[in-house]
């Protein structure tokens, strides 16, 4: 009975290898595809459980690093082309005439351009500028003040969900670093008490149930150690990439 259980929990644990040798694989193929190469492996160093600590994340980081975010850039780049938009509705006003004649001398549409009751400016001749017909002019304006003043809060609103977003990935760096900290105690506890049930079932003083119960415990503390770990590098990878680093 003892040995059946015993093959129980090995095959309770090896019954999941190939489903995680099928998701390893498919990562893998989508990997090669990002990188332009057919689908196959991809080189590996060393496992999660050997990888050194993950460098901490360095004090007093400027803000103006979050400039480099895409998304940032696309709305200052959409906020000045709507400055440059009210710049040329507002030069619709000027009047576009020739200043000097052929000989050199005033031109008439300049002389014009103030004569009479109310000259060329107010009236609207299409010697001083086609486009003055109606409000349509001042109504150009409005609506591209309108748009600048649309594309003003876009670009705040993507700057505000871009501090939060390097705020809350932060936030969860710290929580997942000190999670994996809390899961490294817990996995050792457990290891050293799957320890200690061998030794007391060797010398007849427990069941083997203590020792497939401590068994058990160990092995699903050292699935969420590398869960807890998992978090951790991608936690900083979503620093990365708030920070417009990728």
């Amino acid at each position: 009975m003892d040995v059946r259980q015993a093959e129980e929990l090995v095959y309770t644990a090896s019954t999941q290898i190939p489903t995680l040798k099928k998701q390893i694989e498919q990562q893998e193929n989508y990997i090669s595809i990002l990188l332009g190469q057919n689908p196959g492996p991809i080189d590996r160093g060393q496992k999660l459980v050997d990888q050194h600590l993950l460098p901490t994340i360095p004090a007093g980081l400027p803000s103006e690093l979050i400039e480099r975010r895409p998304d940032i850039r696309q709305a200052e780049e959409q906020l000045i082309a709507a400055n440059a938009r009210i710049g040329i509705a507002k030069a619709a006003y000027f009047p576009s005439i020739s200043l000097t004649s052929s000989a050199g001398y005033q031109s008439s549409a300049l002389t014009g351009l103030f004569s009479g009751p109310a000259g060329l400016w107010n009236t609207g001749a299409s010697a001083a500028q086609p486009i003055f017909e109606g409000g349509r002019i001042r109504s150009n304006v409005h609506l591209t003040e309108s748009q600048q003043r649309q594309t003003l809060l876009v670009y705040r609103q993507t700057t505000q969900n871009a501090f939060r977003e390097v705020s809350e990935s932060l936030i969860a760096y710290r929580r997942s670093r000190e999670a994996r900290e809390e899961q490294q105690l817990l996995t050792a506890a457990a290891q050293d008490a799957s320890r200690l049930s061998h030794v007391r079932y060797e010398a007849g003083a427990t069941a083997y149930l203590e020792v497939l119960t401590n068994e058990t415990n160990y092995y699903n503390a050292e699935l969420n150690l590398s869960q807890a770990r998992y978090n951790e590098v991608l936690a900083l990878v979503q620093i990365y990439n708030a920070l417009g680093s990728l």
